[in-house]
């Protein structure tokens, strides 16, 4: 009974910012990074993010939660207070750093770090170098998650994805928060969207996904590349763009439409098409995880997968 409280909380809250933005004139201008043609209203994260933290505090409150888990999801409550601020008024990239780097550390002292990366044939325990590289990820999933919301329902549906995939996998009450948290914005974001998230959702969104990410690993060290793979589709593409742009020799600080699904939709793809071809690989990538036991194996056979996905999308609009 409560997610379905909650959907329609997020469902209804979506509509009153809607509304809110149309009313107040706080829309997303088209500009040379858009892959939008009219201005649309914004700031739709608030309604997931006011659904997540009510959500996850109603875990806790019946002791259906972690206590470590969710102090740390709490600290996101930072990055989405921020982030909201920055939709309006649009901080400096040096203060937004700052309170990234602020909230990643915040968010591992209370899962007590990293504990081991594991990299099956050999293992990292040293906890200066294992939290070195947390803290890199999570400033880093945040920013990628910011980087590809970017078409209609493209950063909602992942956030669906991988809380389902979560719970299948693992089977928190948490990873259902996740799912209606995002499924009632969603439901107003799809194909042509009605109103935008926002960075104050792609960021909480990309910060989450870290969390988990690092929670599930200190449980077990495998699950970190369970997650890795999950999340194959946002970061293979967020990372392998930002390689090719420093070996281009292009300022990585400027706006580009050259992520994979933006190429798509310059090769015409509709943004539903682009959406519905990424469930599927989404799914692709869960069936890996759940049938292929060796944890490698799977790994490896998720790259080629990625890989593949992009050569073809590099035939269809290529990377210049």
């Amino acid at each position: 009974m409560i997610y379905i409280l909650l959907f329609l909380l997020s469902f209804i809250l979506t509509y009153l910012i809607k509304n809110y933005a149309i009313k107040k004139s706080l829309v997303a201008e088209v500009n040379e990074r858009s892959s939008h043609t009219t201005p649309t209203p914004h700031g739709g994260g608030v309604a997931i993010a006011l659904t997540w933290f009510s959500g996850i505090s109603y875990l806790y409150y019946i002791e259906a939660i972690n206590d470590s888990f969710y102090f740390a999801l709490m600290v996101g409550v930072i990055i989405s207070v921020v982030s909201y601020i920055d939709d309006l008024v649009e901080l400096s990239p040096k203060i937004r750093l700052l309170i990234q780097a602020s909230v990643a550390i915040l968010s591992l002292y209370f899962l007590n770090g990293f504990k081991e990366i594991d990299f099956i044939y050999f293992s990292i325990e040293n906890q200066m170098l294992t939290n070195v590289f947390a803290f890199f990820m999570i400033v880093w999933f945040i920013n990628l998650y910011n980087f590809l919301d970017g078409i209609d329902g493209y950063a909602g549906s992942e956030a669906v994805f991988l809380g389902l995939a979560s719970f299948l996998l693992f089977g928190d009450d948490v990873s259902l928060v996740l799912v209606v948290s995002s499924l009632g914005f969603l439901l107003w974001n799809w194909h042509k969207a009605k109103i935008f998230m926002g960075d104050v959702g792609s960021t909480l969104l990309g910060f989450n996904i870290a969390i988990f990410t690092i929670y599930y690993a200190n449980q077990e060290s495998s699950n970190f590349w369970i997650w890795i793979i999950l999340f194959g589709l946002f970061w293979f593409d967020a990372t392998l763009t930002l390689m090719r742009r420093y070996i281009n020799k292009e300022r990585l600080s400027e706006a580009h439409k050259k992520h994979a699904y933006q190429r798509l939709t310059q090769a015409k793809w509709s943004h539903s098409k682009v959406v519905i071809a990424s469930i599927f690989l989404n799914i692709f990538l869960f069936l890996i995880v759940y049938f292929v036991s060796n944890i490698l194996f799977s790994f490896l056979i998720s790259l080629i997968v990625l890989y593949g996905s992009v050569k073809y999308i590099d035939s269809k609009k290529g990377f210049y």
